[in-house]
């Protein structure tokens, strides 16, 4: 009981809630909340060095120094998101990983320029990100949904026949389409689709790593997981600069710096999506401005240290949303075990020993989920004949160029690096379109 002498003692309100971006909750509910981003994230995380190594013909050695570098990126991006550093950061609950938009533009660079010149020119693309952050601004108006939208199907759909070849053995597999390739994808679609469709709570969230799990614990009975590289990896090790090698050709660097200035927009989304699902409200410049930069710097830390580029995870915005926890202090501490995971070189070694086949049955549904998130992006446009012309024509190029081998075999180099994935040219095409055509014209809002 208190007296009129005696001061109330009074608790800051919500100090200690998850649902207010700047509070820190009781360590016994923030670690598994930040354990539970993590594990939601982790499998898209890992899979894009998988990939890459794997259709450049890395060795096991360089794979797990990639995965392992992927984690630990991952992890010093999220807690520089999260936590801020200077002017860099949004401070909201945004988890970075590997991004998978630059994984059709890279593949054919590191196949046929080298993996050193993939990361020189994800380095290239990191600054061009982080200026695109800085002077965001005066360029935002260049991504409206329309763009975003078609953007982010097109790198759904480009990814398919990567996520298919996996399903058949990946790259180059002397037994590719084999029986036993299709019933391990198989069986991994069957989990992460029954527990994404029926599981709750963390296990529907999780659905796509215990799909993964059970397709590696079956084959491991078989006889089908290579442990090839675990004798030999540490148990702990440091990341080490430039261990794979950094070069630069310009033929490399101008598609991945044009994908990286168009790559932003998803990056706008994500932060968009993380305070209005969140925290019901738009994000502030400041917050936009931060984000996308922490994004681009992130990228060039991960070049530097054999990583590829870094974005805001939309799987994990999802999560936001869907619990109402904002707290930025859960993402960090997510972060964190990133960080400790990109330390321990033998948990690299056996997520590198993953059957491709258990692989591919992952990622076809996470390359479809991207798909799909596109076109909810464009659920709250009109679908007048302005935006169907753009959406066609960005769309027709994108798909129709890499269908075709030798379409543009007379073209110069720089040209070939450009075009060759389809991504860049129907981006440019989505923005240009946007920008010429009028919006005001009556014969053009006559909805088709």
């Amino acid at each position: 009981m208190t007296t009129a002498s005696e001061p109330v003692q009074e608790t800051p309100p919500r100090v200690r809630s998850t649902h207010d971006v700047n509070a820190m909750p009781p360590l016994r509910r923030a670690i598994p909340l930040g354990i539970q981003h993590v594990l939601a994230m982790f499998v898209s995380n890992v899979t894009v060095p998988i990939i890459i190594a794997g259709a450049a013909g890395l060795s096991e050695a360089q794979t797990t120094l990639m995965i392992q570098a992927a984690m630990f990126v991952a992890g010093i991006a999220t807690l520089i998101q999260s936590l801020g550093l200077g002017p860099i950061g949004a401070r909201l609950p945004i988890v970075m990983g590997t991004s998978f938009g630059f994984v059709p533009v890279l593949i054919p660079i590191a196949v046929g320029m080298g993996v050193p010149t993939a990361l020189g020119a994800a380095l290239c693309g990191g600054v061009a990100m982080a200026l695109v952050g800085l002077f965001l601004p005066y360029v935002r108006f260049l991504f409206p949904p329309v763009v975003t939208g078609t953007f982010v199907i097109m790198i759904g759909t480009l990814l398919m026949p990567v996520g298919f070849a996996y399903i058949g053995g990946g790259f180059g597999a002397e037994d590719f389409g084999a029986l036993h390739h299709w019933l391990l994808a198989a069986l991994v679609l069957v989990v992460t689709i029954g527990l994404h469709q029926f599981g709750r709570g963390i296990w529907s969230e999780m659905s796509p790593l215990v799909g993964l799990v059970t397709g590696f614990v079956v084959a491991l009975l078989f006889g089908y997981v290579d442990f090839s590289s675990l004798q030999s990896a540490a148990w702990f090790s440091l990341p080490v600069p430039f261990a794979i090698g950094v070069e630069f050709h310009l033929a490399a660097i101008l598609p991945v710096v044009l994908l990286a200035i168009v790559t932003c927009a998803e990056s706008i989304g994500d932060i968009v999506g993380t305070t209005v699902g969140g925290a019901n409200r738009e994000p502030t410049p400041k917050e936009l401005s931060g984000g996308v930069m922490a994004d681009g710097l992130a990228s060039v830390f991960a070049a530097i240290f054999n990583a590829y580029p870094q974005i805001s995870f939309s799987q994990n915005v999802g999560i936001v949303a869907l619990t109402g926890v904002i707290s930025r202090f859960v993402v960090a501490i997510g972060g964190g075990f990133l960080v400790i995971a990109g330390l321990l070189p033998k948990l690299g070694a056996i997520i590198s020993g993953i059957p491709n086949s258990v692989l591919g049955g992952a990622v076809v549904i996470m390359f479809g989920m991207i798909a799909s998130a596109g076109i909810k992006m464009l659920s709250g446009i009109e679908f007048n004949k302005r935006n169907m012309l753009i959406m066609a024509m960005s769309l027709a190029t994108a798909l129709g160029l890499p269908a075709q081998e030798g379409l543009y075999a007379g073209l110069p180099d720089n040209l070939t690096a450009i075009v060759d994935s389809g991504l860049i040219p129907g981006a440019l095409i989505a923005i240009v379109l946007n920008l010429i055509l009028p919006q005001h014209d009556r014969a053009m809002r006559d909805s088709v």
